[in-house]
This record gives C-alpha cells, sequence and structure tokens, in this order.
C-alpha cells in the first residue's frame, strides 16, 4: 500500500502523520510549534523529511496559503507565518515527489474521498474557525482558478459597518462568519468590548436571550455567504469544518438557505473526516487517490 508523509503548516503549528492511499492515518502525529523565522521553518521540514522519506512515496504539504497550479509554490504571504515563508522551494527538499497544496483545499479533498461529501461531484467546503477556510469540488475535481488561489472567502456581505478583514479589505464574508466575527457581532451587539466567543457560547447553552441573539446574527451571516455560493455553484453539499462549525445549526441553515437560493436544493452538513483532515487530503492528493466519478 503507497503511503505519503503528509506535512501540515499553519502560522502556530506544524504537524505530520503518515496517510495511506485509503485515507487512514498510519503513523504517529507529530506535532510541532512554527518556527519564528524563515531558516529554522526550512530546519524543521527538513528534519521531519529525514526521518521518515525513505518509507514513503511522495512528501505530501497541507499548508496555509494560496497554492500555484503547479502544486509546487505559495503564491504570497500569508500573513500569520514568517515573511520568507512563500520562497521555499519545496521540491528540493526530498528526493521523493514533493506535492504542495493549500490546507483548506487538502481537508476540502479529503471530505470529498472519504467524509461528509463522498460521492458529491459537487461541493463546497467552509472550515470556521479564527478565520474562514473554503475548498470547492467541482465534477469531481478540485477548483483552484486560472493561478490556484480560488476558494478565498473574501468576498463582500456589506452590512455597512465597515469591519475590517484580514485580508486587508472590509466587510468580507470572513470577517463576519469567523470565530473573530462572532467576537465582533458580540461586541457590537451588547456594547461591551471585553465579550468573548466563549461566553456567547455559554450563554447559548445556558438559553441566554442575549447570548442567543448574538449567536442567530453570527449565523444568520454564514446562511447569507452560503446562500451566494449555492447559487454561484450549485453544489450537492454544504460541509461545514473547524472549530466553530460545532455549535451551528445544520438542519435550520440548510432550511434557510433552501428558501433563498435560485439553484436546485442543497444541502449543509458537518465535516466528517475528523481533526487532520488537512494531512489525509494532502496524502491523498499526492498519492493521486481520486473519486471513481
Amino acid at each position: 500500500m503507497r503511503k505519503a508523509l503528509a506535512i501540515d503548516v499553519g502560522g502556530t503549528k506544524i504537524y505530520n502523520t503518515l496517510v495511506n492511499d485509503k485515507g487512514e492515518i498510519v503513523g504517529e502525529i507529530e506535532k510541532h510549534s512554527t518556527p519564528k523565522t524563515y531558516a529554522e521553518i526550512i530546519s524543521l521540514f527538513k528534519e521531519i523529511i529525514k526521518k521518515y522519506e525513505n518509507t514513503v512515496d511522495v512528501i505530501a504539504f497541507a499548508t496555509c496559503g494560496a497554492v500555484n497550479n503547479s502544486n509546487d509554490g505559495i503564491l504570497g504571504s500569508t500573513g500569520n507565518i514568517v515573511r520568507e515563508y512563500p520562497k521555499t522551494d519545496f521540491k528540493s527538499l526530498s528526493t521523493k515527489p514533493v506535492y504542495v497544496e493549500n490546507d483548506a483545499n487538502c481537508a476540502a479533498w479529503a471530505e470529498h474521498i472519504i467524509g461528509a461529501s463522498k460521492n458529491c461531484p459537487y461541493s463546497v467546503m467552509l472550515t470556521l474557525g479564527t478565520g474562514v477556510g473554503g475548498g470547492i469540488i467541482l465534477d469531481n475535481r478540485l477548483y483552484k482558478g486560472k493561478s490556484g488561489a480560488a476558494g478565498e472567502m473574501h468576498f463582500k456581505i456589506n452590512r455597512g459597518n465597515k469591519r475590517k478583514c484580514t485580508c486587508g479589505s472590509s466587510d468580507c464574508f470572513e470577517a463576519y462568519a469567523s470565530g473573530t466575527g462572532l467576537r465582533i457581532t458580540a461586541v457590537e451587539t451588547s456594547g461591551n468590548p471585553d465579550i468573548t466567543t466563549y461566553d456567547v457560547i455559554e450563554g447559548l447553552k445556558n438559553k441566554d436571550e442575549q447570548m442567543t441573539k448574538i449567536f442567530d446574527i453570527w449565523q444568520n451571516d454564514i446562511i447569507n455567504g452560503i446562500i451566494g455560493l449555492a447559487d454561484i455553484f450549485d453544489p450537492d453539499v454544504v460541509v461545514l469544518s473547524g472549530s466553530m462549525a460545532e455549535f451551528v445549526d445544520t438542519d435550520y441553515i440548510t432550511e434557510k438557505v433552501n428558501t433563498e437560493i435560485v439553484t436546485q436544493p442543497t444541502k449543509v452538513v458537518k465535516a466528517q473526516a475528523g481533526n487532520y483532515s488537512g494531512m489525509i487530503g494532502a496524502g491523498l492528493l499526492a498519492l493521486g487517490v481520486k473519486t471513481d466519478g
């Protein structure tokens, strides 16, 4: 059975493990703090690869940042990792083939092959965390656009608040639908600058009226974004993953979305591929695992 060394690169943590061509994790999951300098990042990559290179068929990176269509380089700075990171020459890191893909795209592929969107030729995945990631599957293929940067969730859902987004623009979907967006909505609604997402979730569990109202505003922002995505891509399913997806009501979201879209009905579900879907998807992509479609 073929195996990939999968490395998940984030701004604060780097994980690695072994993934086989069935999408199974078959090695120890190792966790490292993301180094603060570029030289240290490259050194860590080489250390990980040296340890496993002779036991795998390919090296697979799931990384923060948009990745080019040749799957060997990053298109620009990601903002949450050292500035020099995009200049990494990934292919030079190993004598084995090296494959690189955006982490959200990798997670979307894992859901497509073994998870919540399995057997669905058309799907959109949203990762709801500190920010919002996205991956799009069209006709059983990962859609990357002309340059590789497709799937960025920075389209406008302007309510006139001029809410600043991490991309440098304002009033983007990410600025509302992320965990950060929930906190800002909570501050705006309550007038309390110290309120946290934890406060909102705990209040929701305890049926606090104000916290429930805040959560409903945030969830409706997610719905508005999904309506736009469903109208554009006409997906079989929209998959929600990430730490904040745990709290949403997918049945309610599905009902509301389907009352407003002009395409055929879709469904909204929670991800099933697990916390390490980025590494699983990277391994499957690097190993060339596809559906029968």
